[in-house]
């Protein structure tokens, strides 16, 4: 039988493209195997959010190339559209595919065996409003959530960042087409789903923030409305969506999982302008108080930039003390990386690489300090999980899971309680990031 191996690189719209690719594969006849074993076809699904990661996709693409010389090499996604002229010279490789073009993967392969020339399938994303990718999941590596890929392409522009340049101006994916993979993927044994894009808060949005016949709110009600959906949750997001019609309406639906990751990047006015975000720390302020209005402790989690280009010890000191303020659930923080082909890699006063780690070090340990405070929070309420893996700890057996809001928590059982959910008092501190639910007081809730 045919093998394939396919690794992927990136963020959860390039993993679900991944395993659209991997069930593509499969409907074609190949065996899909790990990708350190050798195999006939090896498909890597690229990333170039950082140079650091087109370092990752070319490597890859080596591996595979010297795991079996004789293998058909794919490379695909994000760094073929940014790293095209560099990777037309590079032998490594024998089918290039591009972003949107994905959906053709089989095709291609046959055109390549047939002839057994390099095969280049890349368009211009910026040219023209694309059609949304045509690729589908009948099944996923998750074993109790999927995700969804809804909605691709950018059209922020924010200085720091080539992905609009990678997947093209914003699209989104018909909801009676979201709603048809959800149901399919329901009868696969999945009980929670979780909406994807590159830019998830435009979602039914023509060009330029025009707003469309639908949104993202329409996209939950709907994807929830599934008969055996239990838990709808969001990607990260944008604040300027959330208006209060569109807190209010969610907030009714009784599946949707009150955790938001909402990207701030900065607390500091001046930074965020430099960095061509599209709102202020006052009105991403706003959102906050809004989302807590409608939502008992909801989680807020956010990404913060330290060290971006002109960014003074005032300007991180105004930053540090908004995050602090504003008290997140998780705080992901991130030192400046210079992108090339983005404004902010040649923007004067760029922070030397000492100054950006003690930043970073500082704004890490107050967010695992915040992240702790908010686990404490829920102890003594009742929380319900979806169970998803068993572990052991301190010599016992537990299932963990997440809460609604994201925290994980375990429950003391040997039973095979994978997809049940459970419902419990939060009892105590398991470990320093494992809530612990109170056996006595749990019950299967479905």
């Amino acid at each position: 039988m045919k093998r394939a191996a396919l690794h992927n690189l990136g963020c959860k719209v390039n993993a679900y493209e991944t395993e659209a690719m991997e069930a593509l594969l499969a409907g074609d006849g190949y065996e899909i195997v790990p990708f350190d074993e050798e195999a006939d076809v090896y498909v890597i699904n690229t990333c170039s959010v950082t140079s650091m990661a087109d370092h990752k996709s070319r490597q890859m693409i080596h591996r595979a190339r010297k795991k079996n010389p004789d293998a058909v090499v794919i490379a695909a996604g994000c760094y073929v559209q940014t790293g095209l002229e560099s990777l037309k010279k590079d032998l490594s490789v024998d089918i290039i595919l591009g972003n949107n073009k994905k959906d053709e993967l089989i095709p291609e392969l046959h055109r390549f065996l047939k002839n057994h020339d390099r095969e280049l399938d890349v368009i211009d994303v910026n040219e023209g409003h694309l059609n949304f990718e045509n690729l589908y999941l009948t099944r996923t590596a998750e074993h109790t959530r999927a995700f969804l890929k809804v909605q691709d392409g950018c059209d922020q522009f924010c200085s720091y960042c080539v992905i609009p340049f990678a997947r093209g101006r914003i699209r989104s994916r018909a909801i009676e087409e979201v709603v048809s993979e959800t149901r399919e993927l329901v009868r696969q044994g999945y009980r929670e789903f979780v909406l994807t894009g590159i830019h998830l808060s435009s979602y039914g949005m023509a060009r330029y923030g025009v707003p469309g016949p639908y949104g993202l709110q329409d996209l939950i009600e709907a994807v929830a409305a599934v008969d055996g959906v239990e838990r709808v949750r969001l990607g990260s997001v944008e604040p300027q969506i959330f208006t209060g019609d569109f807190i209010e309406r969610i907030s009714k639906v009784p599946e949707f999982c009150p955790h938001f990751h909402l990207s701030l990047q900065s607390g500091c006015n001046r930074t965020l302008k430099a960095m061509n975000r599209k709102y202020t720390a006052e009105e991403y302020e706003e959102t906050c108080r809004q989302i807590r209005k409608y939502f008992d402790h909801p989680a807020i989690t956010t990404d913060v930039i330290v060290g971006f280009p002109g960014e003074t010890e005032e300007d991180y000191a105004e930053s540090k003390a908004y995050v602090e303020r504003i008290r997140f659930y998780e705080l992901h923080v991130f030192k400046f990386s210079r992108r090339k082909g983005t404004r902010a890699d040649t923007m004067p006063d760029q922070i030397p690489e000492e100054i950006k780690t003690k930043r970073s070090r500082d704004l890490i340990a107050i967010g695992k300090q915040m992240s702790k405070e908010f686990r404490e929070e829920i102890l003594g309420s009742r929380q319900e999980i979806l169970a998803e893996e068993k572990m052991e700890i301190n010599g016992r057996s537990y299932w963990t899971g997440y809460t609604k809001e994201y925290v994980r928590m375990a429950y003391l059982s040997d039973e095979n309680l994978q997809n049940c959910l459970i419902s419990g008092l939060a009892g105590s501190m398991l470990t320093d990031e494992i809530v612990l639910l109170d056996r006595d007081t749990c019950e299967r809730v479905r």
